[in-house]
């Protein structure tokens, strides 16, 4: 859970994730509570003073799921599409897990911790009457997916990165969009072979491309050339040698790149498959890149998994 963070002069501020796009998320969270068999009994048979210990404890869980920005300054406030908290009762302790999702931009571990340990002071509440020994701990995140650190597949691409650029190749101007996909995917876990800068020519591409995909380059990205622009050729060479397109890449590039800047309708962004090798042509600007990696890292790299018959 991104939160907070600290500047120079030691004020806290909350994370900025609105470059973020909203995924699926899910975190689960554990703990539990001991107590002396004859507590276990009286609340398993519903004989404790304050009633029905269990089903209070799991609404207290619920409705602290989501109140925890209110409890815990900095935490973003999220809409949770579900939650839940199960009970394993034991000999001398009672287990508690606490399940939630949502469907934001960033993760949920501290709602589902929260849920945990609200349930759990809730038990407690409800059986101090009639304990004196009981003691809560174990509380700990057990699981979470989603986003770029949640549950992914652990394969990551040998990557080369093709910037296309008349200025940059002549040295009129400097590289920055290869060099912040190629941070990105190193960032991400994966092995960035080679970063290649040549003019937007069709057979300087065409002739990068051939040679990458018949070495096994697993992905290929492009940056620059996807324009209107006479010399914008990237996507006009590509497109014929791909086996497969790649449609729902595209538009999940196209939909957030407009969500930003509405301007982005007019790139020719374009992915699919050559050979063993996935290629995505990405515009030349640094934000434009930017805003692929926070739609592509680590969602992406599921489809070599795909690309070897182990499906979805």
């Amino acid at each position: 859970m991104e939160f907070t963070h600290f500047d120079r002069n030691g004020t806290v501020s909350m994370v900025d994730i609105s470059g973020k796009p909203g995924t699926l998320r899910i975190a689960a969270a554990a703990g539990h509570i001991t107590m002396s068999p004859e507590t276990i009994w009286l609340l398993a048979h519903e004989e404790l003073p304050k009633g029905n210990v269990l089903t209070t404890a799991k609404l207290a869980g619920i409705m602290a799921a989501k109140n925890t920005a209110n409890l815990i300054p900095l935490c973003h406030q999220l809409a949770l599409s579900w939650a839940d908290i199960a009970f394993k009762i034991g000999e001398n302790r009672i287990d508690i897990t606490a399940t939630v999702k949502t469907r934001e931009s960033t993760g949920l571990e501290m709602e589902a911790l929260t849920a945990v340990s609200v349930a759990a002071l809730t038990i407690y509440d409800m059986c101090k009457a009639v304990d004196k020994s009981m003691e809560i701990g174990g509380i700990r995140l057990e699981r979470k997916t989603g986003g770029k650190s949640g549950d992914t597949d652990n394969f990551r691409p040998r990557t080369s990165i093709l910037v296309l650029s008349d200025s940059v190749s002549e040295g009129r101007a400097s590289d920055r969009s290869g060099e912040f996909l190629r941070k990105g995917f190193e960032s991400a876990g994966c092995e960035v072979g080679e970063v290649k800068i040549i003019a937007d020519n069709r057979d300087e591409i065409s002739k990068v491309i051939d040679a990458w995909t018949s070495k096994g380059a697993e992905l290929i990205v492009t940056t620059g050339g996807t324009g209107l622009g006479p010399r914008d050729v990237t996507v006009d060479t590509i497109i014929p040698k791909f086996s497969r397109r790649l449609t729902g890449i595209e538009h999940a590039l196209f939909s957030w790149g407009q969500s930003k800047v509405k301007t982005a309708m007019l790139s020719r962004l374009a992915a699919g498959v050559i050979g063993s090798s996935l290629v995505i042509c990405l515009p030349g600007s640094t934000g434009a890149v930017g805003d692929a990696l926070e739609v592509l890292v680590p969602a992406v790299f599921h489809a070599f998994s795909m690309m070897k018959g182990e499906g979805h």
